[in-house]
């Protein structure tokens, strides 16, 4: 199957959301209704662009009967779906809101461990799957057993297809694609506090941050190099410029989504055309409606909608 966004989750799980009158040790605690939702970077980059009215392909390792229950649950979306066979048992994960403080707590796996060879069968599917122009976005954590290098060896893999790479990734995978250059690699996104972590200095002020982004650009990590600075929306990076966009003010709900959103929101509007800065807008809108939102629920088109307008992009 081709398209035009393909999402890849290594990692995915089946989220449950509930919540308690009050968290505490010792006690059973008796909760609401879960809500129950597909999960994983990916996975909900792939939700949000179905949710914004466009489409994306999610490429999905699966396992078990939870992999079985994460697919019924991702056709009821409607969001096309590319399978293949992981190790072990898809995970689930779990986040509780004490309703007295509104405190969220989130339980996530680890996932079940990969070898060598599920690795390969992951990018045999990739290479099946994307082709020339796609949007290939990885997104999420990756599994026990997969190596730090994926990232790198899955640009080198779509450099050979046309295909434009977007990552949002942490950690080992994160650090090492600092390590060299990557030509496929058209957007690595990363938070506030990662970008200082690499760059080994505080980034207080947006000039800071667009700054540090710069300097991967000019170093060829990445043709776009976004930093995100929680409240205060997110900061875009490339040889032309640098941009800011300032998300609308909005009451925090839950926090669960609110990156994926923005990945969602802004490969969409990449792949419909419109500008790198118009995609960082409609990024942050989305970032916005998502933590106005409960539980596991991501951005709400309605609202996203409605939040563009508000949203603000200036150079920086």
């Amino acid at each position: 199957m081709r398209t035009d966004i393909l999402t890849i989750t290594l990692n995915p799980t089946v989220d449950y959301a509930t919540s308690a009158e009050r968290v505490y040790p010792d006690h059973k605690l008796r909760c609401s209704d879960p809500h129950i939702d597909p999960g994983g970077g990916g996975i909900n980059v792939a939700r949000a662009i179905r949710k914004l009215g466009g489409q994306a392909t999610a490429l999905v390792a699966i396992g078990g009967s939870t992999g079985a229950h994460l697919l019924q649950l991702l056709a009821l979306e409607g969001v096309p779906t590319v399978a293949f066979q992981g190790p072990g048992e898809t995970r689930q994960s779990m986040s509780v809101t004490d309703r007295k403080t509104m405190e969220q707590f989130r339980f996530v796996m680890p996932g079940p461990s990969w070898t060598d060879a599920d690795v390969q069968r992951g990018l045999n599917s990739i290479d099946q799957a994307a082709g020339d122009g796609t949007y290939v976005v990885l997104s999420g954590s990756q599994p026990p057993g997969v190596a730090k290098e994926f990232p790198s060896i899955l640009a080198d893999h779509v450099a050979g297809r046309g295909a434009r790479l977007i990552v949002d990734t942490s950690g080992p995978a994160l650090h090492n694609l600092l390590s060299a250059p990557h030509e496929a690699l058209y957007v690595l996104r990363m938070d506030g506090a990662e970008a200082e972590e690499l760059a080994g200095r505080p980034l207080p002020e947006r000039a800071d941050s667009a700054a540090f982004a710069r300097e991967l650009v000019d170093k060829g990590v990445a043709h776009n190099i976004i930093v995100a600075r929680g409240a205060d929306g997110s900061i875009l990076a490339n040889a032309t410029g640098a941009w800011h966009a300032l998300g609308a003010p909005v009451k925090v709900v839950s926090k669960v989504g609110a990156g994926d959103s923005f990945v969602g929101a802004f490969t969409l509007w990449c792949a419909r055309g419109e500008s790198l800065p118009e995609a960082l807008r409609a990024g942050v809108s989305a970032a916005s409606a998502a933590v106005a939102s409960e539980a596991t629920r991501l951005c709400d088109p309605v609202l996203t909608k409605e939040l563009f307008d508000l949203c603000k992009v200036s150079p920086v």
